[in-house]
């Protein structure tokens, strides 16, 4: 979908961008490159420390000295399972592998993309669906970043509705992180890990694994640093390793992932996960899912537009937890500022162009198309990560426009400038002058 290196730079960028920005007072709203977490009520903290807020911060204590990874090469990363759960998992650019884990049936899919607390918008816009009774039972929903966190409630179905509303509407930064360095990030986000602890229950997680018996699936997106490739986790196939007995791992792995799905490089810390492979068992290191896209439909050589690969979905709804439309900001002499309003124009860009590769895809795919996106007309101010009023203003938006008569869009916005001259359309003839011709012979 996007070039490697271009991930590369993103991530470099956007772990420094957040680190700082969240330090700073009165810092932007950074949007589609927001912090990228979920959460449902203010937790009761358990580690005896009460977190810091950014602008009340104190110095960090030095970062202790971390132990050495155990070695192991590509080869073995390769062939890597979790032991005892070979299921649960796919590298995202193996078709062979993603067609292996959908349902048998098609059916509508739901795709979430990241984006922050701006999964307000994403929150509010499928309670609206459900208060209309316009929620179909996906058959597939995907999520990265905050899409991640959103999605188990939106797959166990509308009885976890007051779980997304809570998630976007009081949770404040202090539920999500601590300032402070761990050695491999500037941040450390206990609060968040307690908080997924708490509302990951076992009701949840049985409500799961009901829906991928049912021939559902839920999948959620982390990226493998080590390999610098792209995670599908298979969170129903989780589920139901975590209902069998000793099924305690299963679980802890699932709380893991989430975690890992928005662990912002540099910013948070990123999540090690035990896996074995070429009979050696080693930890990889995994962090945000959108360091390898803002969102995920299909592995990225499905989505070229000659690949021939057919999506069998009936719909595809992907909810863009983002305004599309740039934002102007007189940008102050200041490095996080000028960090800040660079990558939220740069993820714009790459929500645009993998919305239009998804529609190509979805069209030659004889699939309909259906795009939500923050509108352009929101401009609630923020007073910083995790503000419950933005928020909260943010998912009243998304649940309007939800309970409303137009939802979804079956296009992607135009780009700014205006639509392009379709194929079918005459191409005008350039305006010349007389002293440009070349003289009669």
């Amino acid at each position: 979908m996007t070039e490697p290196t271009r991930f590369t730079t993103w991530a470099a960028t956007l772990a420094v961008t957040l680190s700082v920005s969240m330090l700073i007072p009165g810092a932007p709203r950074i949007g589609a490159a927001a912090l990228a977490q979920d959460a449902r009520k203010p937790a009761t903290h358990t580690q005896g420390k009460k977190p810091a807020t950014p602008s009340t911060a104190a110095p960090a204590a030095q970062a202790p000295k971390l132990p050495p990874r155990i070695p192991f090469t590509a080869a073995d990363d390769a062939v890597a399972t979790i032991p005892g759960m070979p299921d649960v998992r796919f590298f995202a650019d193996s078709i062979a592998d993603f067609n292996k884990a959908l349902p048998s049936q098609p059916g509508p899919w739901l795709v979430l993309s990241t984006g922050g607390s701006d999964g307000a918008f994403g929150s509010g816009l499928l309670n609206g669906l459900s208060a209309a009774g316009n929620r179909p039972d996906y058959s597939v929903v995907t999520g990265v970043s905050s899409g991640a966190l959103m999605a188990p409630f939106v797959f166990a179905g509308s009885r976890y509705d007051g779980a997304l509303t809570d998630a976007y509407t009081k949770t404040t930064a202090a539920d999500i992180f601590e300032v402070g360095g761990t050695g491999e990030s500037f941040l450390d986000t206990w609060p968040l890990k307690d908080l997924i602890a708490k509302e990951i229950t076992p009701q949840l997680i049985a409500d799961i694994a009901a829906a991928h018996q049912a021939g559902r699936r839920l999948f959620v997106v982390t990226t493998d640093l080590d390999a610098e490739r792209s995670v599908v986790w298979n969170m129903g196939a989780l589920a139901v390793h975590a209902q069998k007995d000793g099924g305690d791992a299963a679980l802890k792995l699932f709380r893991q992932v989430l975690l890992a799905s928005g662990a912002i490089p540099g910013a948070f810390p990123p999540v090690l996960i035990d896996v074995e492979g070429n009979g050696k068992k080693f930890q990889e290191m995994h962090v945000d899912g959108g360091v390898g896209g803002q969102f995920f439909v299909a592995p990225p050589s499905a989505m070229e537009s000659n690949s021939g690969y057919k999506i069998p979905a009936t719909q595809l709804y992907i909810v863009v937890n983002s305004s599309l439309t740039p934002d102007f900001d007189v940008v102050e002499r200041s490095t996080p500022l000028i960090l800040a309003q660079s990558v939220g124009a740069a993820v714009k860009v790459d929500l645009r162009l993998m919305l239009d590769r998804a529609y190509v895809a979805a069209q030659n795919s004889d699939v309909g198309f259906n795009v939500a996106a923050i509108p352009a007309s929101f401009n609630a101010p923020s007073r910083g990560a995790f503000d419950p009023k933005y928020m909260k203003a943010l998912y009243d938006v998304g649940y309007d426009q939800g309970k409303g008569a137009n939802a979804f869009a079956p296009a992607p916005p135009d780009f700014p400038g205006g639509p392009a001259v379709s194929p079918a359309d005459p191409v005008p003839e350039p305006k010349s002058n007389d002293a440009d011709k070349p003289p009669q012979k």
